[in-house]
């Protein structure tokens, strides 16, 4: 198993909030993620769409997962989101998390999340500071 995979192993076997969030792992490699999940019911606004916290969350998650599989720990430090397009229950989501820009101390992602038609649903941008503590597996 290679250092992605065991970082991002190592990060989900305490992650709580995207076990309960249904996250999947397709794929990581450095610098870049791609998460699965399906909107449930208790995931819902009161308009009976997704609330938008979620899908911020699993954006959220792939970049932490993105920026943590070069080996170091990696904590946001800002983020932001465009939602494009609503989604509902039993909708299937797709966030890829791509490396725009990575220095010594900042690393900055884009996550599009698309939908199972391969619509874009939302656009998520986030900023990272890397520590120094290299990840010990």
């Amino acid at each position: 198993m290679n250092l992605e995979n065991k970082i991002v192993n190592a990060m989900l076997e305490n992650d709580k909030f995207s076990a309960w969030l249904g996250i999947e792992l397709i794929d990581i490699k450095p610098g870049s993620c791609i998460l699965k999940m399906m909107v449930k019911k208790d995931m819902l606004n009161g308009f009976d769409i997704l609330h938008g916290g979620v899908t911020f969350a699993m954006a959220d998650s792939a970049l932490a997962f993105a920026a943590n599989s070069h080996g170091r720990k990696s904590v946001s430090i800002e983020a932001s989101m465009s939602y494009i397009e609503s989604c509902k229950e039993g909708d299937i989501l797709i966030a890829k998390a791509s490396e725009t820009s990575m220095t010594n101390k900042i690393g900055i992602y884009t996550i599009e999340v698309k939908n199972q038609n391969d619509k874009i649903v939302s656009i998520f941008k986030g900023t990272v500071y890397r520590t120094e503590k290299e990840w010990k597996l």
